[in-house]
């Protein structure tokens, strides 16, 4: 058993970590973010007799003395904690900074001083930008097409010193586009899934054509999990992806015949990003995960839609359907 902090706790993939690491028999730290209200986000919702079995520290990534606070004793840290948005990144900038590079160096700082054995950091297939040649493995060029993806290569630069100049024990995890229940209304799968349960006949979409490696949740917590267990792994920065590939709009096609064959799709501008900065085409390589770990991916496509929409008709009222969420 490891004593284990995830950051960003409360949040879509964070949430399903600390399931996943409590089924391994972890001992777990929850970091989530403070607020007034003292919610802890989706895990809210998780029962209370394992609520009582996970330790829950509210604090901010951002702020160095709370960071080392939550890492004292800690064997081992997933970081997950970070602004992901990328609408939002175009107009709030300096909050992606200040969470995403600046939260991470904090991550880095504490680990380093604390002599903490394993050091995680989430990353994401953003970073690529769009595909120069496929499947993208982890030689792939970056590219900033945004500025969430801009902070996120940042904060993958700092982890890569830390390890070349300290000899910290980290791995940068990146998953490709991740989804199933609790993710945001922001993402495209629930956005789609949303307005077909809630009767609408038109799914207002941004751009269409371009393509994604679609990981199911819990292939990527298991990802994480396995890249943990491996020595061979510190120091490397590993894909999470099922090699596969799908268009938004055959995405939107797939849900529509599942749930509402008379729906259409309606291009909204105010969904569409800016042309230089739309991640066209991403697909990856996961040779690497299958070579340094054990995890190979256990959900099919249809397999972890079946479950997202299951859970979604279940907890729709959870979100507001009506709006444009960035």
């Amino acid at each position: 058993m490891k004593r284990i902090l995830v950051t960003g706790a409360e949040g879509f993939i964070g949430s399903h970590l600390v399931d996943g690491l409590l089924e391994e028999g972890h001992d777990i730290r929850a970091f989530v973010y403070y607020n007034s209200f003292n919610t802890w986000g989706w895990l809210d919702t998780f029962p209370k007799e394992k609520l009582q079995g996970i330790d829950i520290f509210t604090g901010d990534i951002r702020d160095p003395n709370g960071v080392r606070k939550a890492m004292e004793g800690i064997d081992e840290v997933y970081h997950l904690a970070a602004l992901i948005a990328i609408p939002f990144s175009y107009h709030s900038p300096d909050s992606y900074v200040d969470t995403n590079i600046k939260g991470t160096l904090n991550v880095l700082q504490a680990a380093k001083d604390l002599g903490t054995k394993r050091v995680l950091i989430t990353s994401t297939s953003e970073v690529y930008g769009t595909a120069k040649y496929v499947p993208i493995d982890e030689k792939h060029p970056l590219q900033g097409q945004s500025p969430y993806s801009a902070t996120k290569i940042g904060a993958d630069r700092l982890a890569e010193s830390f390890y070349r100049s300290f000899y910290l024990p980290i791995t940068i995890v990146r998953p490709f586009n991740t989804y199933g229940p609790r993710q945001s209304a922001r993402a495209v799968i629930p956005t789609i899934i949303m307005q077909l349960l809630a009767g609408k006949e038109e799914i207002t979409l941004g751009a269409l054509t371009p393509t994604r490696d679609f990981n199911y949740v819990k292939d990527t917590v298991q990802g994480f999990i396995e890249i943990a267990k491996s020595e061979n792994t510190i120091g490397e920065e590993i894909n999470i992806s099922t090699q596969e590939e799908i268009s938004i709009g055959e995405m939107a096609e797939v849900l529509m015949k599942q749930i509402n064959p008379r729906a259409k799709i309606l291009c909204d501008e105010e969904r569409i990003r800016p042309e230089k900065s739309e991640v066209n085409r991403l697909l990856g390589s996961n040779e690497k995960i299958k070579r340094l770990t054990a995890w190979r991916p256990r959900y099919s496509l249809e397999e972890g839609l079946h479950e997202t929409i299951t859970w979604l008709k279940e907890n729709l009222d959870k979100y507001k359907v009506d709006i444009y969420n960035i």
